[in-house]
């Protein structure tokens, strides 16, 4: 990592530390590619601990916009990952907001020499289950609309936390016609159908996996992914009760 770099993962672990936000204009020419932005990942990561007991990060979110887009990947810090029923207002959220989305889980490990050869067609066949997931985004720089989007990345993809529903074994859905229910607090609900935006949420998983063994590592079995939301993001209160249902996948309830 380059000084300039490594000022920018103590400024984010920092801001972690202390429940405070940052001003992104003195950082605006810090970080040149995104491999830059995984180095202030994993650093702050390694600065608050949040894989000390973990031989590899068990939980991680990845997307993008399209199948075209550049997907992007962030470790999730176990503190925030809880089963639901989730209470989660016992953790600082500066502009939190929500996204819906299916959580896969892998049932088995994956080498690196398996995740250059994956495909999109068969990738699935290495998740053997998988769950409603709703991600709690929020960021550590004050004006996330003006903050580019390697800043963005630095900063854990703008995770909050994650709350997971029950497991079930993963099938083959028609998912362009799958619904997704999404209540926060009084607020009417949000409906979509055939949302997600690569189509299927399996379909990152290559991607997904080469990232994570770029290193030569080997992600063990077990490893969780949440894929992309149905809804965008949704904004949200401290306090709201939020409630989201996946016909025939489950449902899940959280408070913020």
């Amino acid at each position: 990592m380059t000084p300039s770099t490594t000022a920018l993962a103590e400024a984010l672990a920092n801001a972690r530390r202390t429940h405070q936000t940052l001003d992104a204009t003195p950082w605006l020419a810090t970080l040149e590619n995104a491999d830059q932005a995984y180095q202030v990942q994993d650093a702050v990561a390694a600065s608050l601990g949040w894989f000390a007991d973990e031989s590899a990060p068990r939980t991680w979110k990845s997307g993008g916009a399209s199948r075209n887009a550049v997907l992007t990947h962030a470790p999730l810090p176990p503190a925030g990952v809880r089963a639901a029923p989730a209470d989660f207002s016992d953790l600082v959220f500066h502009v939190p907001g929500i996204e819906s989305e299916i959580a896969l889980r892998l049932g088995r490990e994956v080498t690196p020499a398996m995740a250059a050869a994956l495909d999109h067609a068969d990738a699935a066949a290495l998740v053997d289950a998988m769950a409603v997931s709703v991600e709690i985004v929020d960021s550590r720089w004050q004006d996330l609309a003006a903050t580019p989007a390697l800043l963005r990345l630095a900063d854990s993809q703008v995770h909050g936390a994650l709350a997971i529903g029950e497991w079930k074994p993963y099938a083959a859905i028609d998912w362009t016609s799958q619904r997704c229910e999404t209540r926060i607090g009084s607020a009417e609900p949000v409906v979509r159908q055939g949302t997600h935006p690569m189509g299927d949420p399996a379909w990152l998983l290559p991607v997904w996996l080469r990232h994570l063994t770029r290193h030569g590592r080997t992600v063990p079995a077990g490893t969780v992914v949440t894929t992309g939301s149905w809804v965008g993001i949704l904004p949200c209160r401290r306090g709201d009760q939020v409630t989201v249902a996946f016909d025939g996948i489950g449902a899940l309830r959280l408070s913020v």
